[in-house]
């Protein structure tokens, strides 16, 4: 078993948010990443890092090839009625 049945409810916004820094600053070619990233994220292991990296690259093939469906946003009314978005003028 890679991970505690609980562990993916412990990344808060803030971990995930660490975890996503850690990436970025320890990439593929760095000796011990998963060690140097656990540490960086802070309570919690190689192996949960590992695990929450897989989870990462499968939300990712998922949502690339369109299994995940783009959320359904509701139009507010910000003010700015009269601006055109749309890249055709």
């Amino acid at each position: 078993m890679l991970s505690s049945p609980n562990s993916s409810l412990q990344w808060t916004a803030k971990k995930n948010k660490l975890f996503e820094n850690a990436l970025a600053i320890y990439d593929k070619e760095t000796s011990d990443r998963w060690y140097n990233i656990a540490m960086f994220v802070g309570g919690t292991t190689e192996v949960e890092i590992k695990k929450h990296y897989e989870i990462l690259q499968e939300d990712i093939k998922n949502i690339e090839s369109g299994k995940v469906p783009l959320p359904a946003y509701r139009r507010r009314n910000t003010g700015c009625s009269n601006v055109n978005i749309s890249s055709t003028n």
